[in-house]
């Protein structure tokens, strides 16, 4: 184990490419360059709040037992060989080219390397770079806390994600417009470190090619693959590459839909390069079954990135990375292949996705139609998504009436179905049964299966908001009881939070929608 201050840090990023060594804050544009150098601004008190025993075990981090190594988790302090920086990245957002925008709250300090990887570690608000725009670069403990216990959550729940090492609170207060509705409060402020192979997104090489900067862009484009796709070579190696972030793209969708996660604001620079969940912001697990729900304010009325919407999303971003690389091809022809195989990946990932979930054996394409199914009667009844599929690993193999369903079911309703809705349901248990019983596999492997897809505890939004109000207030039991949930999120010892989402939770600000402040 090693201690953060005395490591030897590497900066592989900083020494490859040109960047604006000055050091100089000053909001700016700052063409021809891959980063700028920022120091961590210092806060009054900074104190951990949080650590990841897993995490820092996995990269060999000794836990911070002096206030030298808390005062680098609160930039307030550098290691000798740490070289800070933010990004320089543009990105599409709801649509739109939004042009330069870059790390304008997030500054990585070094790579940190253990057992022949590494790591980049992140601070998150640790004031302002280049970056910031009209901003202070700084951030709030409500979306701290967020980011730290979701990221990990993420992990445990086997979904490709950035991982969070520390939360630090600053001892500061920091104004934020939660709604953007002009009524700005003042909140605890907080830092987490963020870790993660590369943090590069779609974002680092659209704004290359936006601003026809080439060299630059092949320069990141040949690094990225030598450094995180070694394994790509040969004269098609642009290609490939692109090839290979589709998979890891659609692979990191039909988790999330898995899980019920629904990100909140995929815009391109919040899309990352190594197909990871990245920028947890608004984001949100669904409660109902509703394919239209998003759970960021800003979304609306499009509802762009609704949970339903999610893959297509995705797809149009991956259009944009396509067309940002187009000028290291000579047949643009073959990233057009690439990315219109998109859809058979994704669709193919998703049906065996679904498949586990339902505890088949395999899917045919009958059980296509079946799962498609549970699609629409899911949407129509809106039960709770975790507690429907939970009391489906339980379900009977014969029910004798519609009453025996509904009773089946009832407490993942949020709402009492309609005699359609009912019949729907009952004729999906009689189709799903039968061909249960078609299964080669015995009815508790098929469980075991089911068990291990579908999770019994979600961080929903609400328990994260009663969590910040407790930490607000200097009572950290909710958030340490989440903190040990989120690691075991398919056991039965944490059943206490297996229950719908209180009627209080849907209309509380904070405790369904946030804005992308959050």
């Amino acid at each position: 184990m090693e201690d953060l201050f005395s490591k030897t840090y590497t900066n592989d990023f900083t020494t490859t490419f040109e960047g604006d060594d000055s050091g100089d804050i000053q909001p700016r544009q700052t063409p021809g360059i891959f980063y700028s150098k920022a120091i961590p601004s210092p806060v009054k008190t900074p104190t951990l709040l949080a650590w990841s025993d897993d995490l820092a075990n996995e990269l060999k981090i000794k836990k911070p037992d002096s206030q030298q190594a808390i005062d680098i988790l609160g930039g307030n302090r550098l290691a000798a060989s740490m070289f800070p920086y933010a990004a320089r990245y543009g990105g599409h957002q709801f649509g739109n080219w939004a042009g330069q925008l870059g790390d304008g709250r997030a500054i990585t300090l070094g790579e940190w390397e253990s057992d022949g990887k590494s790591w980049e570690l992140q601070l998150k608000g640790a004031g302002p770079t280049a970056y910031s725009r009209r901003a202070d670069g700084r951030a709030v403990l409500r979306s701290s806390v967020r980011e730290y216990l979701m990221s990990e959550a993420m992990f445990y729940l086997g979904v490709p994600t950035t991982r969070a090492l520390s939360l630090v609170s600053t001892g500061e207060q920091i104004a934020r417009d939660m709604f953007y509705n002009g009524n700005p409060q003042f909140e605890p402020g907080a830092i987490v470190m963020r870790v993660a192979p590369s943090f590069l997104r779609f974002g680092n090489f659209e704004i290359f090619a936006s601003k026809n900067e080439i060299s630059n862009l092949k320069k990141l484009s040949e690094w990225t693959i030598a450094k995180h796709f070694p394994h790509i070579a040969g004269d098609n190696k642009i290609v490939d590459w692109l090839k290979e972030v589709v998979e890891r793209t659609a692979s990191m969708v039909v988790e999330w839909l898995r899980v019920g996660f629904v990100h909140g604001v995929m815009n391109t620079d919040n899309m990352s390069i190594l197909g990871l969940t990245i920028d947890y912001g608004p984001f949100s697990f669904l409660d109902n079954y509703d394919p239209d729900f998003t759970p960021n304010t800003t979304d609306l009325p499009g509802r762009r990135y609704a949970y339903g919407k999610q893959a297509s999303v995705a797809y149009w971003n991956l259009g944009c990375l396509a067309n940002a690389i187009a000028p290291l091809v000579d047949d643009t022809g073959k990233l057009v292949e690439t990315i219109e195989s998109f859809e058979d990946i994704f669709w193919l990932k998703y049906y065996a996705m679904m498949g586990n979930k339902l505890g088949l054996d395999r899917v045919n394409e009958i059980d296509v139609n079946l799962v498609d199914g549970f699609e629409k009667v899911l949407a129509e009844i809106q039960p709770d998504m975790t507690l429907f599929y939970q009391l489906l690993s339980n379900i009977p193999a014969d029910f004798k009436n519609r009453e025996e369903v509904m009773t089946h079911f009832e407490d993942s309703f949020y709402s009492e179905p309609d005699k359609n809705a009912t019949d729907h349901l009952f004729d999906l248990m009689n189709t799903y049964t039968i061909r249960l019983k078609e299964n080669k596999c015995t009815r508790d492997e098929s469980r075991k299966k089911m068990q291990t897809s579908n999770p019994r505890f979600i961080l929903r939004n609400y328990l994260l908001h009663e969590a910040i109000e407790g930490l607000e207030k200097g009572d950290s039991t909710l958030f340490s009881k989440l903190q040990q949930a989120i690691s075991e999120p398919y056991s039965s010892l944490h059943d206490e939070f297996l229950s719908k989402r209180p009627d209080w939770a849907s209309q509380k600000p904070g405790s369904s929608m946030l804005s992308c402040s959050s």
